[in-house]
């Protein structure tokens, strides 16, 4: 009883080992099949252990790497609303070259006569040109030689 047991299971391993080929009743041959396949098992377990654990560093690299770059975003935002407040604090003071008076129509549009101009003083600050506070039609040069003929 027992052999046929033993039998049994041999004939058993055999067609675990091979299902498409009828099962083999050498039991040396069945043995060497047998411990073949569990050789190449382990192989490849080893193989995917060696694959996790490389992707296991992968992952903890990544991961740290995503910290860095979440810290790096938190200081470039925190950089970013300093810098912003900076910017308001500037457009807030009043700057130290003054802006031209808000005087209405000291300066006759084009279409208007020149007769009716208000005259009013340019103060001039030292090494600050004024010319910007001057009206378009007087720094426009290009009728000079029209409207003041040389004196000769």
């Amino acid at each position: 009883m027992r052999r046929e047991r033993l039998n049994d299971r041999f004939v058993e391993l055999s067609s675990l080992l091979d299902p498409v080929n009828p099962p083999k009743t050498d039991k040396a041959a069945i043995l060497s099949d047998a411990a073949r396949l569990v050789t190449q098992l382990r192989n490849e377990a080893q193989k995917l252990k060696d694959s996790n654990e490389s992707l296991q560093e992968k992952i903890k690299e990544l991961k740290a790497e995503k910290n860095e770059l979440r810290e790096e975003k938190q200081k470039l935002k925190a950089e970013k609303e300093s810098l912003e407040q900076q910017v308001k604090l500037l457009n807030a003071r009043p700057s130290f070259v003054p802006q031209p008076p808000l005087v209405p129509s000291l300066f006759p549009a084009q279409g208007q006569a020149a007769g009716h101009k208000l005259m009013v003083p340019v103060v001039s600050y030292p090494s600050f040109p004024m010319w910007q506070f001057m009206p378009p039609a007087d720094v426009d040069t290009s009728q000079d030689a029209d409207k003041c003929p040389p004196v000769a």
